[in-house]
């Protein structure tokens, strides 16, 4: 969609003994700016695009929407990718972005990007350390492990595609990747709505987009990441105010699952969206934006009642 406004610029996000270039899409407010930076971070096997929607309907927020290592056009992090990597790296972009905007943006994660915003949040709530995540949006979050429970013959199925496609000369697992059948089937199979003009939008999108990775090893090592953990491992740990915003037919991240990880948080609001599966940032992205909104607004109030109490 040629009307979303976006830039982009490359930073260098500090990363074990160096820094790794990571680009960066800003996506402008629409109207007067008068709230915090919103830092998303995108799923699996997507990059910033998947965020577009989100970002153009934030009306009085910044977006900033990196493509994270492995995808899109940020290379992948050096020594391979895995969850402690990916949730260093966030942290480090996190801190690179409080610095240039003089605020802390707040930290929103979908589907894979749930799982490493909420383990960094987790980390820093555990370890006092010197970022202090104030706040958490999770959508779409993934809360039942993949290779357990009814999905884990897919799972398994999954991790084996990968697994040959990572072997294969290079040429044929590219191939077998990116096979336009195997991206449709992926995407009728998550797309809820009965909008055809929206389903062809979201069929276009991972048409051109589902396959922007960087190498086949990367991500298989991302797809391990992704199947390996949940949000709910973390739950306990996760003290600070969390959204989080899901759809009621997600067949990826089941309602009861994600009910009893709310049921875990010590300070939580949970918005469902009825008849929407796994892909609420297509299908919902005004109201998703605006739910955002409304939830950091209502965390600025609070800070502002902190602060005349003090």
């Amino acid at each position: 969609m040629s009307w979303i406004d976006s830039t982009r610029t490359d930073l260098e996000v500090p990363f074990g003994t160096g820094t790794h270039r990571t680009a960066v899409w800003i996506y402008p407010p629409r109207a007067a700016s008068t709230g915090r930076p919103l830092l998303l971070v995108h799923g699996f096997r997507g990059d910033h695009h998947g965020m577009d929607l989100i970002g153009h309907h934030s009306r009085r927020h910044p977006v900033i929407v990196p493509d994270l290592p492995g995808f899109g056009a940020t290379p992948p992090l050096p020594g391979g990718l895995g969850l402690s990597s990916y949730v260093e790296f966030v942290a480090g972009l996190l801190a690179v972005l409080t610095e240039q905007w003089e605020e802390q943006p707040l930290l929103v994660g979908h589907s894979f990007g749930s799982i490493l915003t909420a383990h960094l949040a987790a980390q820093c709530s555990a370890d006092s350390a010197d970022l202090d995540i104030d706040a958490l949006v999770l959508i779409n979050p993934i809360t039942a492990p993949a290779l357990e429970g009814p999905s884990r013959l897919a799972t398994g199925l999954a991790r084996l595609y990968y697994a040959i496609s990572a072997r294969l000369p290079e040429r044929a697992g590219n191939a077998v990747l990116g096979h336009p059948l195997i991206v449709r089937v992926m995407s009728e199979v998550m797309a809820t709505t009965r909008d055809p003009g929206l389903r062809r939008y979201i069929h276009d999108q991972h048409d051109r987009y589902f396959s922007s990775y960087s190498d086949r090893e990367s991500l298989a090592e991302a797809f391990d990441v992704s199947v390996g953990h949940t949000v709910t491992e973390v739950a306990e740990q996760l003290t600070m105010p969390v959204l989080v915003i899901a759809g009621d037919s997600d067949a990826i991240a089941p309602r009861a699952a994600t009910q009893r990880f709310i049921d875990l948080l010590s300070c939580a609001r949970a918005e469902w969206f009825s008849g929407v599966g796994h892909l609420v940032h297509y299908e919902r992205p005004e109201e998703t934006a605006q739910l955002i909104a409304q939830f950091a607004q209502q965390l600025r109030h609070q800070e502002g009642e902190r602060a005349g109490v003090r």
